[in-house]
Parts: structure tokens; sequence; C-alpha cells
């Protein structure tokens, strides 16, 4: 199994406005590439850096969407699937950013963890903090990178129950 999973925070309630992505390559169950990188939005109004502390000043000199998906996409080559948690938001993230650049998303299959903590171990509510504590997975909740990390483990695990295909 090999998959790629992906977390972004964004600036505002556009989803084309992302200020930071994360992605965590999977293979056979065991992390074999990740990165991180901020972002600069195409807006400089930030709404949500009380969630994951990203403002302006920070992203200003940051390169935008386009350069910094260019950089990171390789690591959805050859991959099953994209897989976050919710996973609507994420995707949609990722299509309006490359529809706003002009770019083609990747035409992968996404897979949420949401459904696998829901299908393997029944675990509701399932915001991000309250599934990792559940299963024991260390988590700095809105950090891309950890936020990614914790979304690839809940596959994993979930693969191992079961009760939740990865195929």
């Amino acid at each position: 199994m090999k998959f790629t999973a992906i977390d972004f925070e964004t600036a505002d309630y556009y989803r084309d406005s992302a200020c930071s992505v994360a992605l965590v390559r999977v293979e056979d169950g065991d992390v074999v590439d990740e990165v991180h990188r901020l972002i600069r939005p195409p807006r400089s109004g930030f709404v949500f850096t009380g969630i994951h502390g990203i403002d302006w000043p920070m992203v200003r000199d940051e390169p935008g969407f386009s350069s910094v998906w260019e950089d990171v996409r390789a690591l959805t080559d050859g991959v099953e699937f994209l897989a976050a948690h919710n996973a609507t938001f994420d995707h949609g993230v990722l299509r309006a950013c490359c529809e706003a650049n002009g770019m083609a998303a990747p035409d992968l299959p996404w897979r949420c963890s949401v459904e696998v903590a829901r299908t393997c171990w029944g675990i509701y509510p399932t915001k991000l903090n309250l599934v990792c504590a559940q299963l024991g997975i260390p988590l700095q909740h809105h950090d891309a990178l950890s936020d990614a990390r914790a979304c690839a483990r809940i596959m994993v695990e979930g693969g191992k129950t079961g009760k939740q295909s990865m195929e």
C-alpha cells in the first residue's frame, strides 16, 4: 500500500487560501518521506491565525501555491490514494488552489481518516485531536505536518484492523 497523507491550513474562508501544506508518504505501513511548507496565500488577510498560529508576516516572503506544489507534488507520484482527516476539506483546498493557479489537481482517489476512525474503532466525535487522544497518537493540532503524520498513522492502524480496506 502506497499513499500520501496531506494536510492544509488556510488563511481565510476561501479554499484557495492555503498558507501551509504538509505531505507524508507511506509505503507498506512505513513513512518514507515527508515535507512541510509555508505558502503565501493570494490575500494578506488572515482569519484563522488563532487556530494555526500562522499570520501574514510569517508567509509574506514565502512562495505562492504553484511554486510550493511544484516542489512537493512528487510525494504523490505513484501512490494509490491521497488521505486526509476530513478529506472533503483538504481535497477542496487542493482543487481550489490548483484551479486558481491554472494547474491540474492530481487525479487520485481520496480516503478519509474520519471514516476510518468511525469504521474501525467506532470513534465519535471524530475531530482529529479526539481521535488521536483515543488512539494514543501524538499531535500538535493544526500544525500541518503533525496533522498529516496523525492522519497517516490512523490510516495505517485502520488497515491493520481488517475492518477497513485500504485497497
